[in-house]
C-alpha cells in the first residue's frame, strides 16, 4: 500500500464520518473524527467485518464521546464504512 492510496482512504473515510457527523460539529471542525480514521484502517486492514466495525464504532460513540450509540444508527454506519472498504479492495486488491 502506497501512501497516496492510504491518504486517499484517509480522505474517503473522514468523509463518511463527517456525513454520519454523530456530534453535529463537522461543518465547523472539519478533524472532529479523525481519531477514528486510523484504528478503522487497521481494523479493515485485518479484515474486521460490520459486527466488529460496528462494536468499534458503538464503543467510540459511548465512550470516547460521551453520546448514546443507540440513538446514532451505528449498525447502518458501519454498513456504510465496509461497503465502502469492499469496493475500496475491489479496486486495489
Amino acid at each position: 500500500m502506497d501512501t497516496q492510496q492510504v491518504a486517499a482512504q484517509s480522505g474517503n473515510l473522514r468523509f463518511l464520518l463527517n456525513e454520519w457527523d454523530p456530534i453535529g460539529v463537522a461543518e465547523l471542525v472539519q478533524d472532529e473524527y479523525d481519531c477514528m480514521i486510523g484504528p478503522l484502517l487497521r481494523r479493515l486492514w485485518r479484515g474486521a467485518d460490520r459486527t466488529g466495525i460496528s462494536a468499534y464504532l458503538w464503543n467510540e460513540m459511548e465512550q470516547h464521546f460521551g453520546l448514546d450509540p443507540a440513538t446514532l444508527e451505528v449498525e447502518r454506519m458501519a454498513d456504510r464504512v465496509v461497503t465502502w472498504w469492499e469496493a475500496v479492495r475491489a479496486r486495489h486488491p
